[in-house]
């Protein structure tokens, strides 16, 4: 009994001892690797918007969503960079092998004749075919070879520095250096001076109207361009391309618009901007359409009103011959030509239309075209220009 009593003592003391050094090991700390990282909630986030990011991010092996980033927004196209063109004084000289090149057979054929052993009937029908086969014309290439055969009769001698001057003194005197062959940019006081570039379709007049627009900047002049060639869309881009290098203000409408209407407000604008020069491209019209160039006629009375018109230059391709005369006689008709352009001079030998349009319509050649590089249109000055074809041979 008393043996019981003290086992079951000593038991519960046992249990005492054991209980009060369990209550008194202290617990395991968690280590800060161990803690379960929290959920990053969105600043002021609330809602379902933001019940769905925290639930998102809890998922285990959550799939990222990719936001589309906003299209790029294109740069701005550069602004076109502005030329200063070169002056026009002395442009046909530097253009003269170009010329010599393409009239050498005018030149040298002529010459090789003039200079040969004998110079008998047949040999001056020879020189009379090549002046005309070079559009001088039936009646200035009779006139040029009865001068040539009496001053060869008169001379006796024939070296060739001898024929070659008597060619240039007969070519120079059919072409008249005599004839006033400025272009009249200069303003009339608040007034520009206008130019109404007319001719039919693909003689290059839109582009040589570009070009003068060149000439004129590279002296030191301002340029307004109107683009009254309103029937064919590309020409009002091709002139905007034009005035857009050489800063110059080009006036425009939709395809369709009135040309007078476009003509007249190329003006307005010359005037309100103080510009020295208004060049106006007409549209191409064939000169046996009575409605078109009536309509020419119209353009220049409307024109009129606002302003004087310096000049109405009339392009011609220098490759059509006798076609480009008849061509040149009915807009002479129709509105007062006061000089003609000669274009594509660098391709042909026939640069004796120059002889021959003067002729028939009084009027002068006034500038050239000697290639399609932005500076190749030059004013024409006769004696380079006969130095030329003679420089070939």
């Amino acid at each position: 009994m008393d043996y019981t009593i003290v086992v079951i003592a000593i038991f519960i003391v046992a249990l005492v001892a054991v209980g009060g050094a369990l209550l008194v090991i202290p617990r395991r700390q968690v280590g800060p690797a161990e803690k379960k990282p929290e959920i990053e909630r969105p600043e002021g986030g609330s809602g379902a918007g933001a019940t769905a990011v925290a639930e998102d991010e809890e998922a285990e092996g959550a799939t990222a969503v990719a936001v589309p980033e906003a299209p790029a927004v294109p740069a701005p196209a550069p602004a076109p960079q502005v030329e200063l063109p070169p002056p026009s004084a002395g442009r046909l000289v530097r253009l003269r092998a170009r010329l010599a090149q393409s009239q050498n057979v005018f030149g040298r054929g002529l010459l090789n004749l003039l200079a040969g052993d004998k110079l008998d009937e047949e040999t001056w029908e020879e020189v009379e075919e090549i002046l005309i086969t070079a559009d001088v014309g039936v009646t200035s290439a009779t006139q040029i070879t009865d001068a040539l055969r009496t001053r060869v009769k008169v001379l006796g001698t024939r070296s060739a520095d001898e024929v070659r001057a008597l060619l240039r003194a007969e070519l120079l005197a059919h072409i008249n250096p005599d004839l006033d062959r400025s272009v009249r940019t200069e303003p009339h006081g608040d007034r520009p001076a206008v130019i109404l570039m007319v001719g039919v379709n693909g003689v290059g007049k839109t582009t040589t109207a570009g070009k003068l627009a060149r000439v004129v900047v590279g002296d030191g002049g301002s340029v307004v361009l109107g683009a009254a060639d309103t029937f064919r869309a590309a020409a009002a881009e091709q002139l905007q391309t034009w005035g857009d290098r050489v800063g110059a203000t080009v006036v425009r409408r939709g395809e369709g618009a009135d040309p007078a209407s476009v003509a007249f407000d190329a003006v307005a604008k010359g005037i309100e901007e103080g510009a020295g020069t208004v060049i106006i491209d007409t549209a191409g019209r064939l000169h046996t359409k009575t409605g078109l160039m009536d309509e020419l006629g119209k353009v220049k009375r409307v024109v009129e009103k606002k302003a004087q018109v310096d000049e109405v230059l009339l392009v011609l391709d220098a490759t059509t011959g006798q076609n480009g005369l008849r061509q040149a006689r009915v807009f002479a008709e129709v509105v007062n030509v006061t000089g003609i352009v000669l274009t594509k001079m660098d391709g042909t030998a026939k640069g004796g239309i120059i002889i021959q349009v003067q002729r028939e319509l009084g009027v002068p050649v006034k500038l050239v075209g000697l290639g399609e590089g932005p500076d190749d249109l030059a004013l024409f000055d006769p004696e380079a220009f006969v130095d030329a074809i003679l420089e070939s041979s």
